[in-house]
């Protein structure tokens, strides 16, 4: 998918940039796989702000994913490949032969017609779900099930993939896009290929307005807050905040690792992603 510019008419204009969309075939989502999506402001159900700088933005519906993939050895054409709101990489509506509908989520090479697949006997082609015991060793994968049944939760923006590296006992190795290997269950489930829309990553929103249509309102720095407001606030003119980066609570901003020691999940790391 390439990406397209307009003619200058404006600053906003002159640098933004935006997908032509050349894979979505349909505009209009199934209304069966629709559900309600309020908005929260970033904050929780007691009303306190949790996450700043979230709010307004374009009114949105949810469209139901299948990310656990379970309808086992019963074929699904793509009918369409559609434009989804909630994430960065576009979804496909299967047409199983039961007659159910679902999405998915589109991977690189994916077209309007061609059959996927999921379970035992489906082949390691793009689009088919496999469990790891399954897929051959060196396949690019997404969608990567963390406990068996719960659904794929790793791998599943836009041009992201992971590498089957090897399999040692009941756990399978996998290379993720930031540097880690992770052990994962080789009864989970993972499908083949990377994730389309590549050039998500390229696109250049150009003008503040496109940052608040998706919901995200502006950054104040804290240098420019008062003492009460942000640990870096006050003082007499600019200044550099006068002590290491840390969040409006206080807390290291830059630089400090924020994962526990003993979290129970850190004996499935086989290397971290951050440098020694």
């Amino acid at each position: 998918m390439a990406l397209n510019s307009y003619k200058p008419t404006s600053p906003g204009r002159r640098h933004g940039t935006v997908h032509d969309y050349a894979e979505i075939t349909r505009s209009t989502p199934e209304k069966s796989l629709l559900r309600p999506l309020p908005k929260t402001g970033g904050r929780n159900n007691n009303g306190h702000l949790t996450s700043r700088r979230r709010g307004g933005g374009n009114k949105r519906m949810y469209r139901v994913i299948d990310f656990k993939r379970d309808k086992d050895g019963i074929p699904a054409k793509v009918a369409t490949i559609e434009y989804d709101p909630n994430r960065s990489v576009h979804i496909a509506l299967l047409h199983y032969q039961d007659g159910e509908k679902r999405y998915m989520l589109v991977p690189v090479g994916l077209k309007v017609g061609q059959t996927v697949l999921s379970g035992p006997g489906a082949e390691p082609m793009p689009g088919n779900t496999m469990l790891l015991s399954e897929i051959p060793v060196g396949l690019e994968i997404h969608n990567i099930e963390l406990h068996p049944g719960r659904g794929g939760q790793m791998v599943r923006t836009a041009g992201n993939t992971a590498q089957l590296t090897s399999r040692e006992g009941s756990y399978a190795q996998i290379l993720l896009s930031s540097g880690e290997i992770r052990m994962v269950h080789l009864t989970c489930r993972a499908t083949i290929g990377r994730l389309g829309n590549l050039d998500h990553q390229n696109v250049k929103l150009g003008k503040a307005g496109r940052s608040r249509h998706l919901g995200i309102r502006p950054y104040v720095r804290g240098t420019a807050m008062n003492p009460v407001d942000h640990p870096h606030g006050g003082g007499e003119g600019r200044t550099k905040g006068g002590r290491h980066p840390v969040s409006p609570t206080a807390v290291p901003a830059k630089g400090g690792r924020r994962r526990r020691k003993n979290h129970p999940t850190n004996k499935f790391i086989v290397r971290s992603r951050h440098k020694r």
